[in-house]
């Protein structure tokens, strides 16, 4: 079936940037374009597309202002905010996050034409194969409350199912990250009584506005992680944009250690690294908690965390915009337990 798409963006070069790329792949129909928000409410109803492509800046009409018109009409069509890599071109992104934005591409950073279409091609082509996918193991939810309460997969546990006692949170969280944490986080009493690291797929920038924007929502603190860095109970890491995070014991305690390795799941920060530092440091007294995300970042380091004794939490299906990292832990049987979104700043509070 083929995924019709609205591209809007008021660069005449972009527009057609997005489209051509788009149109090469043949289950992809670029189905109109639109130079602002305005154009392409009027267009909506017209052409009825399966996705919309939005540009964040624009005169007229910007993408924050359209997006709040179309989820006024529509909470579940994906929308994919397209963003400069800049502090503004972040902190707008987030706030179309928040609005219900699905998930966001950042337009690429350089002069080669060839390198602007590769990137366009590696990033934004499979989120919206994702967003628009009709496969069970791929839903998406898009929309200002795109997380219901309820999953047939929710399993219960007593707190004499609990093995060890829980010393670190680790989480691994993509696409959908940024609503999910802010539905978890501020949750946390200021003497939340462990630390907690956390790897959200973002770039540079970004990772650095979502920690500030998350410290201002949460009574426990929210920092971007860097070198030496000290793990302390109720304060909350978060790996920089374009960096592994990893965490290593020294004479000062456990610290915080940034670096540049190679990618692995095509990701930098890796959920995977980090989850491996966790598990060789604290062992059976690790809790892992895998969100939404597409991928299978977090998968191996599950395996590591489940080898060594600790426990493994994922996102349910339900409440997740995309069930693909939380999904591949489950189905491989390294899950303790599958949770609804709204259930899990709970549970994790009562077992630790």
């Amino acid at each position: 079936m083929t995924i019709n798409i609205l591209v809007v963006d008021d660069s005449v070069l972009a527009r057609r940037m997005i489209s051509n790329v788009l149109e090469a792949d043949p289950a992809l129909c670029v189905i109109g374009v639109a130079a602002n928000g305005k154009i392409a409410l009027a267009k909506l109803a017209q052409v009825k597309p399966d996705v919309v492509i939005l540009d964040v800046a624009m005169p007229e009409m910007d993408g924050l202002e359209t997006l709040a018109a179309i989820r006024q009409q529509d909470h579940q069509l994906p929308v994919i905010m397209y963003s400069v890599l800049t502090e503004r071109g972040a902190a707008a992104t987030l706030d179309a996050l928040s609005l219900g934005a699905t998930d966001y591409v950042t337009k690429p950073q350089t002069k080669s034409k060839q390198e602007a279409l590769e990137h366009i091609q590696e990033h934004l082509i499979p989120k919206i194969k994702a967003f628009c996918a009709n496969s069970p193991s791929t839903p998406v939810k898009a929309g200002v409350e795109p997380f219901p309460g309820t999953s047939l997969k929710h399993q219960t546990v007593t707190v004499s199912d609990v093995k060890s006692q829980i010393k670190i949170l680790a989480i691994g969280v993509s696409t959908g990250g940024p609503k999910a944490l802010e539905a978890i986080l501020p949750q946390f009493p200021a003497n939340f009584p462990i630390p907690i690291v956390i790897v959200q797929h973002m770039p540079p920038v970004f990772t650095t506005r979502l920690a500030e924007r998350l410290a201002q929502k949460c009574q426990i603190k929210v920092a971007e992680g860097y070198t030496l860095g000290q793990l302390e109970p109720g304060l909350a890491w978060i790996a920089p944009g374009d960096y592994h995070l990893i965490i290593e014991r020294n004479s000062k305690g456990v610290q915080l250690r940034t670096h540049q390795d190679a990618p692995e799941n095509s990701c930098r920060p890796a959920v995977d690294v980090l989850f491996r530092s966790v598990a060789k440091l604290y062992g059976a007294n690790t809790l892992a908690i895998i969100l939404t995300g597409m991928g299978q970042d977090g998968l191996l380091g599950c395996e590591c965390i489940r080898q060594v004794g600790g426990q493994v939490w994922v996102q349910d299906e339900a409440t997740s915009v995309v069930w693909g990292m939380p999904g591949m832990v489950a189905n491989s049987g390294l899950a303790d337990r599958v949770i609804p979104l709204p259930d899990i700043a709970a549970e994790i509070i009562r077992c630790v």
